[in-house]
């Protein structure tokens, strides 16, 4: 395949990257000049970088000429700071109805997105594909904005869609202060992690499994034409099967960590949703990918992270000496 990439630096943007490339894809990665995450990219035959951004994508168009598959994975303003910023967040859906727009230019097949768990919002029982969605927050708002407005742009441009809305993927690269990144690093050195009181109800899945699904569903889409506009609702759950009580997970962590470090539950201050509980229904991700399964549990995904951690904490040390 021949895959454009938005967002290639972010966490998951440069695992797809990865994955593409390990398959023998092309990749065209849009990046922005002097990023600071250049370094996360391999330096491969296959990737070619555009300079450039989201919000001038097509002055890319003519740099990269053609495509199967555009993957817009960049989003702005994800930190605390402007997470509920409407004018941020505005000016990601106009953005990313650009990329929209871009991939028809480029001849691609299909364009697919990162929706968001967070769009849902305070939703009762399983959290289905289907079902309309509250979110609370400006970014959530933002991307199910974007989602209806995206649907009939790639319909009357006769063009695949695809909103991949992930739940809370983890992994080496994650955001340094999401809570399972905080917990791997400070547990082992017995620090202290503030909580929230974990009571509610969440799921995770390795990056790993997350990028192995999505390459998946580019190569089911692009071979059977027209398939998720006929499916009148073109969204897919990225999720795993393991969903349980949050303080579950973050136990299954400090016994992994061998007992060290210290949590402090309901010392957290949380967010403007508060302690939603997650339940995704996976079930559309498993039809569309018959016989596919995660190949980490939550404990190797764990144990996986400690071990990159601890081969970062090695170099570091002898970088010091």
């Amino acid at each position: 395949m021949r895959v454009i990439i938005t967002g290639a630096t972010g966490f998951i943007g440069s695992h797809l990257v990865r994955a593409f490339l390990d398959r023998g894809d092309e990749v065209w990665a849009l990046v922005r000049q002097g990023s600071p995450r250049l370094g996360v990219l391999p330096q491969e035959a296959g990737l070619s970088l555009v300079y450039g951004d989201s919000e001038h994508v097509e002055e890319a168009v003519p740099r990269i000429g053609c495509g199967d598959v555009f993957l817009h994975m960049a989003w702005g303003g994800v930190n605390r700071g402007e997470i509920d910023s409407p004018a941020v967040q505005q000016k990601n859906v106009e953005a990313s109805l650009a990329c929209v727009r871009a991939a028809h230019a480029l001849g691609c097949g299909l364009f697919m997105d990162a929706g968001s768990r967070v769009e849902y919002g305070r939703a009762e029982g399983l959290m289905e594909e289907s079902m309309d969605c509250h979110p609370i927050n400006a970014y959530g708002k933002a991307k199910w904005e974007f989602y209806n407005r995206a649907l009939p742009l790639c319909r009357e441009l006769g063009m695949d869609f695809c909103h991949l809305r992930f739940f809370s993927v983890y992994g080496a690269g994650d955001h340094p202060w999401s809570i399972i990144s905080t917990l791997v690093r400070e547990l082992p050195r017995g620090g202290k992690v503030s909580l929230s009181a974990c009571r509610h109800d969440w799921n995770f899945m390795y990056i790993d499994d997350a990028v192995d699904a999505v390459v998946r569903l580019c190569g089911r889409f692009l071979a059977r034409p027209g398939e998720t506009l006929a499916a009148g609702a073109p969204i897919v759950n990225i999720a795993s099967r393991d969903t349980r009580r949050l303080k579950d997970f973050v136990e299954e962590i400090h016994e992994i960590a061998g007992g060290r470090g210290e949590l402090e539950y309901g010392t957290f201050i949380q967010a403007k949703e508060g302690d939603l509980s997650v339940r995704p229904d996976v079930e559309r991700l498993h039809a569309l990918l018959p016989g596919w399964r995660e190949r980490y549990t939550f404990r190797q995904g764990i144990r996986a992270m400690l071990e990159d951690g601890g081969a970062a904490a090695a170099i570091e040390k002898e970088r010091d000496r």
